[in-house]
């Protein structure tokens, strides 16, 4: 059985909706995995826009997520550490936990990575995505991916 990751509020490769845009909510979408191979120690996850006018833009890191945690609810709160363990890095905002979708113009995908592992990572509240990176490096046993599309909207000007 493959790793797989998937949401209830977007299809792969759909459309985001607006409520979980930083403009919009900021809520964090609801996700669900399957397939968590044996051995697996703990889950991270990196969500990404790899259209950014500056490079990749990191709108969320997530790790110690525990093995058999079959997915994250809608809204995870911004805070670093979560009841179950879970840590949140600093997204790209500069904020801890989820920074929704926000291109300054046109359309842009954003990724997001789900990563077993066969450790539990030893990093503090508020890794960047360097740290992250680095702390997985050979420890990764499946991924999964789920990208989705959010475009610019025009913000209107009150009269």
């Amino acid at each position: 059985m493959n790793l797989t990751l998937t949401s209830s509020a977007f299809a792969h490769e759909g459309t985001i909706p607006e409520k979980y845009s930083k403009d919009g909510g900021n809520f964090s979408p609801p996700l669900a995995w399957t397939g968590v191979p044996d051995g697996t120690r703990s889950l991270a996850l990196i969500m990404d826009d790899p259209d950014a006018p500056s490079g990749v833009f990191v709108h969320w890191l997530a790790y110690g997520i525990p093995a058999a945690t079959p997915g994250l609810r809608e809204g995870v709160p911004p805070t670093r550490t979560l009841a179950n363990g879970m840590r949140q890095g600093r997204n790209g905002f500069g904020e801890f936990g989820y920074g929704g979708p926000q291109p300054p113009s046109g359309t842009h995908r954003y990724f997001i990575h789900l990563y077993a592992l066969d450790n539990n990572l030893e990093l503090p509240n508020g890794a960047s995505r360097e740290e992250l990176d680095q702390a997985i490096r050979g420890h990764v046993l499946a991924e999964a991916e789920l990208m989705g599309r959010y475009s610019h909207r025009e913000k209107t000007r009150a009269a």
